[in-house]
């Protein structure tokens, strides 16, 4: 929101405040400055000259000699091309070492052998156009015809050394989007008297209710319409003073109707509308919703479809606006139009956001509509925009309006609870100093009720009560004081196990990767799954983004095998990533999937092998605090080698697979060589994790060491013979460990020698040597069982 000084000056005494203490004040009030700038900043040195004398040059045909008196010293002689002046123009005259716009610095200079202490400017070299000064020509020396002097500066002798303040307006404060409303805020801010104007109109062209019939026939869309005829309009450039205004707001002249709206708009915050009266049919308005098939091609020349949600503006035919967005062309102010009316209206913010984004219109008065306007504002600024037709001279207005009203005035009620704010703030402030600031603000009072002004929707609780007196009694008078209370919040168990998991895979050398929880049938083909597997029947997305990315994911692995193969093929010579990735498991068809978490690890180029992986998952767990986990060989899992692949379980509940993946699979994703995956269930890994740390005294008795070294057939897996191992030993079993697996010349073909460290110790007193014997019988009994021998 731009605002001018000179124009807030008008409703605030300010005339001796220095901007840069303005600024700084209205933002610790709350009203945020974004920034400030003097309007006519890039020009320097530029003054009004008054040309005496006007001379051919000896050396051109186009080129004229002049002496201009520039306010201080002899004349100076400055030549000019320009075929526009006579002796007496004032004009603009950029003296030696002069800026303009732009950064263009004019210098004293020589033309056609003649000196030239400077330069005659134009309208546009001073960035300045038609719209700002309708008088002058557009392809020569701007002549001035403002009531100034030679040597005056051009910016003073144009007005256009207005202040332009932005402010950051936040939504809920739509009254702020106004002059109005931002000198209601400087008045409080510095505490001066707020000089508001009522609008007096005088009228006398005859009853309004005689020319104008209006409706309204949704009332729930539109809770003010109020509307006044202007006679006789005469459409011509605006005065300096309201041109002015609003160039310093930001907003480009065009004629005195159009600037009138705009200028009601910025004053008010009201958005005004002009409609030509002879193109309203039947002459009547009717705000209803668009019937079905309905279009209207609107002031920028666009034509758009309507549809039933849309809210209009009709007469007896046709809609011939869009409510609070855009008017139609159908009835544009033109230079044939002889009588206009004035609309000043309230429509439903949510309403009118709703059409602008459906037909693609952003204009300066929908951004003020959606965010709710004051419905008690409309008539105001209606009487605002007649009292400057008449004003201006612009036009005959009738005599009183017609209005359609759709609400209950009803302020809002809050309780001033002095002691809570007091406690709420760390401040003494009695009830009296406190309704003090309140009603600066515009608010009333019933009592110890505070009765909010209806163009503050944001007060709606005690606490709102208290900012508003917070923000002028000074946020930097409040005293700082530590936040007081409990600490709150903290990581959960699931959370915890989660950034460990985290840890451990970045220590174990793997990247973190996030892929999306779709994919595609062929994803399911790519890994070998067969075709009656029940993870096909995975959920379709009901408006994928196409056939590939059309399923939820019942496994991770082609999604981890994508971001593999675009690593190989980006020529990364080798990878090792992970991911905790959601799954969706299909249940009932009336269901919803079982959705459960996976960490998955893949794994291509030097180093990656089946070991390493198993070693990641023994590192993992172990870290964990899981011990009770083990591992047998696949050779049925369809998307892993057969002779490469191991299933873990914890407690006997499935924990997941490892292993080298099938070449097909690897093949199918354009890669070569060995690619290695691992996935594990994270419910069971949260469900047996040990995340904390138990501690036990040292040892207070011997330890005994025993090598086992046993014979088996070759498919007996390792895992079978340790978990003998453990039956037997019971409860003296301290560590056991493999270090040594043989097949070789002293070992019979389809056989194994497997060699084993076992660690034996008792907290109860020395084992003897009786005591172990007996403890290693169990061990090699339990051990037969599972099919090994001693080795002899």
């Amino acid at each position: 929101m731009n605002l001018s000084m000179r124009w807030l000056r008008e409703f605030v005494p300010l005339e001796e405040m220095p901007v840069r203490q303005f600024t700084e004040a209205m933002t610790m009030s709350g009203s945020k400055v974004e920034s400030w700038e003097r309007e006519g900043s890039e020009i320097s040195n530029v003054v009004v000259g008054k040309v005496l004398s006007l001379e051919r040059h000896p050396n051109s045909d186009h080129l004229w000699i002049t002496k201009t008196d520039v306010g201080s010293g002899e004349p100076l002689q400055i030549i000019t091309g320009a075929q526009n002046l006579k002796t007496g123009d004032l004009v603009p005259v950029a003296l030696h070492g002069s800026t303009l716009p732009g950064g263009k610095k004019i210098k004293r200079g020589r033309l056609r052998g003649l000196e030239s202490n400077g330069m005659l400017c134009s309208l546009g070299e001073l960035g300045l156009t038609k719209h700002d000064f309708p008088y002058a020509v557009e392809d020569g020396i701007f002549v001035l015809q403002e009531d100034c002097r030679p040597g005056q500066p051009i910016c003073e002798a144009l007005g256009y050394d207005d202040t332009r303040i932005e402010f950051e307006i936040t939504s809920n404060r739509p009254d702020c989007f106004s002059v109005i409303g931002l000198a209601r805020e400087a008045a409080a801010t510095f505490g001066r008297p707020l000089r508001l104007h009522t609008p007096a109109v005088k009228g006398g062209a005859g009853p309004c209710v005689a020319l104008l019939d209006a409706r309204v026939e949704a009332p729930d869309l539109c809770p003010m319409y109020a509307a006044r005829a202007v006679r006789n309009v005469r459409v011509g450039p605006s005065p300096r003073w309201m041109r002015e205004r609003l160039r310093a707001m930001g907003v480009r002249p065009i004629n005195n109707i159009v600037d009138i709206t705009n200028y009601v708009m910025l004053e008010y915050g009201q958005p005004m509308h002009a409609f030509d009266y002879r193109c309203l049919a039947g002459h009547k308005i009717r705000v209803r919703r668009a019937a079905a098939g309905e279009a209207i091609t609107t002031l920028d020349g666009t034509r758009h479809g309507l549809t039933p949600g849309n809210l209009v503006i009709a007469d007896a035919e046709k809609p011939v606006a869009v409510a609070g967005v855009m008017g139609g062309g159908n009835s544009e102010i033109s230079d044939r139009t002889a009588d206009v009316v004035f609309e000043s209206a309230c429509f439903n913010g949510p309403s009118v956001r709703r059409t602008a984004r459906g037909l693609g219109l952003r204009t300066d008065a929908s951004a003020l509509y959606e965010k709710g306007l004051d419905p008690n504002n409309c008539v105001p600024a209606l009487d605002r925009a007649c009292e400057l037709v008449e004003l201006l001279d612009a036009g005959d207005v009738t005599d009183g309006d017609v209005r359609v009203k759709n609400f209950e005035e009803r302020r809002r009620r809050i309780p001033l609870e002095r002691d809570w704010i007091n406690r709420f703030l760390d401040i003494s402030l009695s009830a009296d100093e406190m309704k003090a600031i309140l009603a600066k603000l515009g608010c009333g009072f019933d009592g110890d009720d505070v009765l909010v002004p209806t163009f503050r929707p944001d007060l709606e609780h005690k606490a709102d009560i208290a900012e508003e007196i917070a923000r002028f009694y000074g946020y930097d008078k409040i005293p700082c004081a530590p936040l007081r209370g409990g600490a709150q919040g903290g990581y959960s168990a699931r959370q915890k196990l989660r950034h460990t998991v985290d840890e451990l895979m970045r220590a174990l050398g793997a990247s973190e990767i996030m892929t999306y929880s779709f994919l595609g049938p062929r994803d399911y083909d790519k890994i070998r799954m067969p075709q009656d597997c029940p993870l096909r029947r995975s959920v379709t997305i009901a408006n994928p983004l196409g056939e590939d990315t059309s399923r939820m994911r019942t496994v991770a692995l082609p999604s981890m095998m994508d971001t593999l193969a675009r690593n190989y093929h980006n020529r990364n010579e080798s990878a090792c990533l992970y991911e905790l990735a959601k799954i969706y498991l299909p249940t009932a068809p009336d269901r919803l999937p079982d959705e459960r978490e996976i960490l998955i690890c893949g794994m291509y180029g030097e180093g990656a092998d089946f070991f390493r992986a198993k070693g990641m998952v023994e590192e993992l767990l172990d870290r964990l605090g899981i011990t009770d986990w083990e591992i047998e060989a696949a050779a049925d899992e369809y998307s892993y080698h057969p002779g490469r692949c191991a299933r873990l379980s914890v407690g006997g509940e499935a924990l997941g697979v490892l292993g080298e993946l099938h070449p097909e699979v690897t093949t199918n994703y354009g890669m070569e060589g060995r690619a290695v995956s691992f996935s594990l269930d994270f419910e069971v890994l949260a469900a047996h994790a040990r995340m904390e740390k138990t501690y036990a005294p040292l040892p207070k008795f011997p330890a005994v060491a025993r090598d086992l070294a046993l014979v088996c057939d070759d498919g007996v897996p390792v895992g079978r013979l340790e978990k003998a191992i453990r039956a037997g030993a019971g409860g003296l079993l301290e560590k056991v460990r493999l270090f040594d697996v043989y097949r070789g010349e002293q070992i019979a073909g389809g056989k194994k020698s497997v060699a084993f460290s076992i660690v034996l110790r008792s907290g109860e007193g020395t084992l003897t040597d009786g005591r172990v014997s007996a403890v290693m019988k169990k061990i090699v009994a339990e051990l037969e069982k599972a099919g090994a021998a001693l080795r002899l």
